[in-house]
């Protein structure tokens, strides 16, 4: 009896033993099951984390380049304020060139503003307008010898041959150089402008050792007129022109000696150049908008 008591003592225990076992080995399946989910969603997670670190990248770009355009924008409408752009061979300004335009034209004449029919008029009418208050400013001498002629944005300045040079020379008069003073300070007041400094004779002929004829003294003339003006009174070269005319284009016929002395001269053409003249306009409105 006691015999059988033990017996299904130990098959009971052997029993329970393989019962633990089964659960045991279904919990380890559980357990690796659940291990491998957690490691494919730990993956999924840092894919997703990955893709989401990209879009994230995309947009800071893209708000990047929208920051950028808007930059760019609005330095566009800045230039634009102060910009002289040409279509074809008419001149375009901003509002803010024509309110600084219009500054000037409210004080010329209403009679000479009322000629104005287009733009480029209104433009030359302004740059007159500057160029006479220079011409003015400066106080040129003017008698028999200096003749001073505004046409439209043009300024010509002819100085008799006497008050210049002596005949047949091309070395300035030091007398000359009060009216060569004024003429610079002319120019220096108007960097807008550029000049051209013309050499004229009379029609009798000329040649010597240093001299080969009319054309050559023409030129000799303009370019001591230019040496002085930019070496002695600080006239920028680069806005300065020598031209030799010869007796190619005569005031007068040179059939009497009046008439001759009426020829030789020296002609200073003062042209304006408009994209300085606006390019000046557009540097002062920048500095004082």
């Amino acid at each position: 009896m006691k015999k059988s008591v033990i017996l299904l003592s130990v098959s009971a225990l052997i029993m329970s033993s393989c019962v633990s076992k089964k659960k045991y080995v279904a919990l380890e399946k559980q357990y690796q099951d659940t291990k491998g989910n957690l490691q494919k969603t730990t993956l999924e997670k840092q894919e997703l984390e990955a893709k989401f670190a990209k879009i994230e990248k995309r947009v800071e770009n893209y708000n990047e380049k929208i920051n950028s355009l808007k930059n760019y924008n609005s330095s566009l409408k800045e230039e634009n304020n102060v910009k002289l752009d040409m279509v074809g061979n008419t001149a375009v300004i901003s509002n803010s060139m024509k309110e600084k335009m219009r500054a000037v034209l409210a004080k010329v004449d209403p009679a000479e503003l009322a000629n104005a029919k287009t733009l480029k008029d209104s433009m030359n009418i302004a740059v007159a307008y500057n160029l006479k208050k220079s011409i003015n400013s400066a106080e040129l001498e003017n008698s028999d010898d200096v003749d001073v002629n505004i046409d439209k944005t043009v300024v010509m300045i002819s100085v008799a041959d006497n008050l210049l040079f002596n005949t047949a020379s091309y070395r300035v008069k030091n007398k000359a150089h009060k009216l060569l003073k004024q003429l610079a300070n002319v120019i220096n007041s108007e960097p807008s402008m550029d000049v051209m400094i013309e050499g004229h004779t009379d029609s009798r002929s000329i040649n010597n050792a240093v001299l080969q004829d009319n054309w050559d003294l023409s030129v000799k003339r303009a370019t001591s007129i230019v040496r002085i003006l930019e070496k002695k009174y600080k006239v920028e070269g680069s806005r300065l022109i020598a031209a030799g005319r010869g007796s190619s284009i005569p005031l007068v016929e040179n059939n009497t000696a009046s008439n001759r002395a009426r020829n030789r001269r020296t002609r200073i053409v003062i042209l304006p150049n408009l994209d300085k003249f606006f390019g000046m306009m557009a540097e002062e409105e920048a500095v004082n908008p």
